[in-house]
């Protein structure tokens, strides 16, 4: 099995407890990290009020959870990072797509969101041999994780169900490596900036 179900959340204390703001935490990850980005799985709105469904570019796009797996392995490679980590996933995507094992142990909660908690082999959520053990309990795709780190915390990647990208935090030489990663949207996130969503 790639994944393991953690009834102990001491590994998510870190994000639970780490007093961010509830939105900036969901949508960026935790606070401390040098430097932040985003890896936009589609391109921002073009104008204000703008539908998600009239977003240029969504057709021709790899999907979310493949840009994800891109993500995780140039982080892997470029931090040297445990290649163990970690996956909270949000409980809102209903029982029926978690397994039994996962359902039975405690949420991880912070304001307006619950998660279950999963350590993970991060080579296999890469090759999708986490995707394909999820699957053969559940007859489900293994929801999009709301955020994924390795053991050490070297870096954290954040995906909320609203925004059409992920949040990245790293060490800046990392995230600076990030940007010239040529099959990923990847632009760097300042502080205070106003962040773009679709309607």
């Amino acid at each position: 099995m790639a994944f393991f179900p953690c009834c102990d959340q001491a590994p998510a204390e870190w994000i639970a407890t780490s007093g961010e703001q509830w939105w900036s935490l969901v949508t960026l990850g935790p606070p401390g990290f040098p430097a932040y980005a985003r890896l936009r799985f589609i391109p921002d709105p073009a104008y204000p009020g703008q539908s998600e469904n009239e977003g240029a570019g969504r057709r021709e796009a790899p999907s979310d959870t493949d840009q994800l797996r891109v993500a995780v392995k140039a982080l892997l490679q470029r931090s040297g990072s445990p290649t163990e980590g970690y996956a909270l996933l949000w409980d809102g995507w209903g029982e029926d797509a978690f397994p039994q094992s996962v359902l039975r142990t405690p949420r991880v909660v912070v304001p307006n969101r619950e998660y279950y908690l999963c350590r993970v082999s991060l080579p296999d959520l890469v090759s999708g041999a986490l995707e394909d053990s999820w699957q053969a309990e559940t007859n489900h795709p293994t929801p999009l994780p709301a955020f994924i780190w390795p053991s050490d915390r070297s870096w954290c990647i954040t995906k909320d169900i609203d925004p059409h990208w992920a949040g990245i935090g790293g060490q800046r030489e990392l995230i600076d490596q990030l940007l010239t990663e040529p099959s990923l949207d990847v632009v760097t996130v300042e502080k205070n900036e106003k962040l773009p969503f679709y309607c």
